[in-house]
C-alpha cells in the first residue's frame, strides 16, 4: 500500500502490524526501551528551570512558522540586511520549511547576497573583482584551459564550458542594463 496522507479504512490493528512488520511495537513496553530510565519523571537533573532564562531580543528575529517562538538562546553576529536579508525574511514569514519555496527563497536569497558582495568589491578591487572570485581568470594565466585533456583533472568533460557558465550570469546583467538605460534614453 503506497503511503498516504489519508488512513486505511478499516486501521490495521497492532497485532497484525506486528505480524506484517518484523519488529513493530517493539518499543511499546517500557521496560524494554534502552532510554527507559532517562524518561523517568522523578530523576533529579539539577536544572533549577524548566526553560532556560531566553535571550533578549534586539531585534526581529527570523524564525520557522512551525514554531511559536524562538529558541532560548540564539545568534545575532549576522543578522539580515538589505535585499537578501528581505529575501530571507520573506521565506521565514511565508513559508513553512516542509515546502520547497521555502528553501529556494533562501537559496536566492544566497545568490543575491553573493551578487552584491561582488558588486560591492568593484569600486575597491577594480572591475577585475567580478570575475575574480569565479577563478577563471587563474585557469587562464595557468594555461589550463587549454590543456582540457589533462588525464589529472576531473573536470575534463566540462572545463569548455565554465567561462560561459561563469560569465553568463554578468553578460545577462550588463545587457539588462543596456537595455534599460536605451529604454530610458529613448523616452526622453
Amino acid at each position: 500500500m503506497p503511503y498516504t496522507a489519508d488512513r486505511p479504512d478499516p486501521a490495521p490493528s497492532a497485532e497484525e502490524l506486528r505480524r506484517r512488520i518484523p519488529g513493530w511495537g517493539a518499543d511499546l513496553d517500557p521496560a524494554d526501551r534502552p532510554s527507559y530510565p532517562k524518561e523517568r519523571d522523578d530523576v533529579v537533573t539539577g536544572a533549577h528551570w524548566v526553560l532556560p532564562e531566553r535571550q533578549q531580543e534586539r531585534e526581529p528575529r527570523e524564525r520557522s512558522i512551525e514554531h511559536g517562538m524562538l529558541t532560548p538562546v540564539f545568534g545575532t553576529a549576522q543578522p539580515l540586511h538589505g535585499p537578501a536579508g528581505a529575501i530571507r525574511r520573506y521565506a521565514y514569514e511565508r513559508y513553512s520549511e516542509a515546502r520547497a519555496a521555502h528553501w529556494l527563497l533562501l537559496m536566492l536569497g544566497d545568490r543575491v547576497d553573493s551578487a552584491l558582495s561582488g558588486l560591492q568589491a568593484v569600486p575597491s578591487r577594480g572591475p577585475a573583482a567580478l570575475v575574480g572570485g569565479t577563478g577563471l581568470i587563474k585557469q587562464l594565466r595557468s594555461g589550463r584551459m587549454l590543456q582540457p585533456r589533462d588525464p589529472r583533472r576531473a573536470d575534463n568533460a566540462h572545463v569548455w564550458m565554465d567561462p560561459l557558465v561563469l560569465a553568463a550570469p554578468w553578460l545577462a546583467g550588463a545587457w539588462i542594463t543596456w537595455r534599460v538605460v536605451r529604454g530610458v534614453r529613448r523616452r526622453r
